[in-house]
């Protein structure tokens, strides 16, 4: 009996080890809190587990951060940038790239910077 009950316990172990594995969850991605100050918002970007290697342009006044996925790309200014303070975030979805931002500085520099990433879409759809 103690054998037929070891083996009742093993099989189920076994069928669960052939199973298929549970997809991984989504990467983590910081949601725009515009509430919060724009440095520690910058902070909570910049401390994400999931992010490639920042990308920054020479002569560029801001910084691109993107999920290792490429689903999710955050863009936070530096001194001199257009509308700067601000942090704008870029999200793919379902063919089609959803900009939204917090804009701390400048309303009219902040459309500029607005305008830059919609042509950054516009040209990577070309």
């Amino acid at each position: 009996m103690r054998g037929r009950s070891a083996l009742s316990l093993l099989i189920p172990l076994l069928l669960c080890a052939c199973a298929p594995q549970a997809a991984a969850p989504p990467p983590a991605v910081a949601a725009l809190d515009c509430a919060m100050p724009f440095e520690a918002l910058a902070a909570k970007i910049t401390a994400l587990p999931n992010l490639a290697p920042p990308s920054h342009a020479a002569g560029e006044p801001y910084t691109f951060y993107s999920t290792e996925d490429g689903h999710t790309s955050y863009l936070i200014t530096e001194k001199g940038a257009p509308g700067h303070p601000a942090i704008m975030m870029q999200t793919a979805r379902g063919g089609d790239v959803v900009t939204t931002g917090c804009p701390y500085g400048d309303p009219k520099g902040y459309k500029q910077l607005l305008a830059y990433l919609d042509s950054l879409k516009t040209f990577a759809r070309r």
